[in-house]
């Protein structure tokens, strides 16, 4: 019996320690759920029926008939060009059983919308013709454009030869707000909003009830709403300072610029801050638990993070997908920002938004208000 005890006591432990561990919401999630939810959503965006996907806008001409879409229908490629549903735009699958299918997304528009397209991530080539000479327009640090750019240059060969031959002219695009750096850096300052609003703000409260610290504060002649006003208006003070401070930096070191409206721009980043305020009281309403808060705010910030395109155009991730992520907080304030620092926008392309933003806080933080648990 006495050699026995080690091992049952052992087996105990081991038992004990398993049933901590999974007691805890916060490792359940990071161990389980989290792979899960970046598998699903990194998945959605890359591994879409074809291996490749790329988007390519054709540039028309005054008669609205793009030179570059008839050349496409007239090549070996033109039977399988089909139309895809949407306005203006067609699609050409290229199989490939040893390398991955590849498809290809043809927009027809104008040279405007094709560079505003650009600047919001939405394609990496644009295709117009001169003199009888098909023009790629691509920025050549985009790997992607380069290679969408070999694949269509040999489909509009003329026959076809084996070996790789131009046939065009490629014209390297250096307008500002085209760079795969100017697409990031609004992107990178709309997460900081969110992720310093949503942890400073919901994490940190959690963690003082779970202190017994709000409880105290509470036994004060301190008016509740005061309290939490005050909480964020710190933390849109030094939102708005890291904003200046990355964008400063990102302007001497990559010669990024603002286009638009200075006080659209301030306008819309309170909104977005605001926004998640709002969202960061509400969700630290109730728990005192930080395992639990962990997680509930990784539930909400990570889809954000993947899909909101912050890092890629979330025009990766089907179609049916896309009209909801562009309803998240964070696509809205991301893309506003990209269309004042990068398209020269102001007050009336980004009102909208910013109302929406700073409606939505609004009535989260009313909503936590009201059911905040302040003992």
């Amino acid at each position: 019996m006495i050699k026995k005890r080690p091992l049952h006591q052992l087996s105990q432990l081991i038992i004990a320690h398993t049933m901590e561990i999974l007691r805890e919401p916060a490792v359940l999630f990071w161990g389980i759920l989290f792979p899960i939810f970046m598998a699903l959503g990194l998945g959605l965006a890359f591994t879409k029926k074809a291996d490749k996907i790329g988007h390519v806008v054709l540039i028309e001409t005054e008669t609205g008939i793009s030179p570059a879409f008839e050349r496409l229908r007239q090549s070996s490629a033109g039977p399988n060009l089909e139309y895809d549903g949407i306005e203006h735009r067609h699609r050409l699958v290229l199989p490939d059983s040893v390398l991955g299918n590849m498809t290809i997304y043809f927009l027809t528009t104008t040279w405007d919308e094709g560079i505003k397209h650009l600047k919001q991530g939405k394609a990496g080539l644009l295709l117009s013709v001169e003199k009888d000479q098909v023009l790629y327009h691509f920025d050549p640090s985009n790997q992607e454009a380069r290679l969408f750019h070999r694949e269509i240059s040999d489909l509009l060969r003329p026959g076809r030869e084996q070996g790789f031959s131009q046939s065009g002219q490629v014209r390297a695009l250096t307008l500002k707000g085209t760079r795969y750096i100017d697409f990031l850096i609004p992107g990178l300052m709309a997460m900081g909003v969110m992720m310093s609003t949503m942890w400073g703000l919901s994490y940190g409260l959690i963690e003082k009830r779970s202190k017994k610290l709000i409880r105290r504060m509470v036994a004060t002649p301190m008016r509740k709403s005061y309290f939490l006003f005050s909480i964020i208006t710190v933390r849109t003070a030094m939102n708005l300072i890291e904003a200046l401070l990355l964008f400063l930096f990102s302007w001497l070191s990559f010669g990024f610029t603002l286009t638009g409206n200075p006080l659209a721009l301030f306008v819309l980043i309170l909104a977005g801050n605001f926004s998640f305020a709002g969202l960061s009281i509400f969700l630290s309403s109730r728990t005192s638990s930080t395992e639990v808060g962990n997680g509930v705010i990784n539930l909400v910030v990570m889809p954000m993070m993947i899909g909101s395109g912050i890092f890629f155009s979330y025009h990766n991730f089907p179609d049916w997908l896309v009209p909801v992520i562009q309803k998240l907080p964070l696509t809205m304030l991301a893309d506003g920002m990209r269309s004042i620092f990068l398209e020269g926008a102001g007050f009336s392309e980004t009102a909208a938004a910013s109302l929406i933003l700073a409606g939505s806080g609004v009535l989260f933080f009313l909503a936590g208000l009201k059911i905040y648990k302040w003992h």
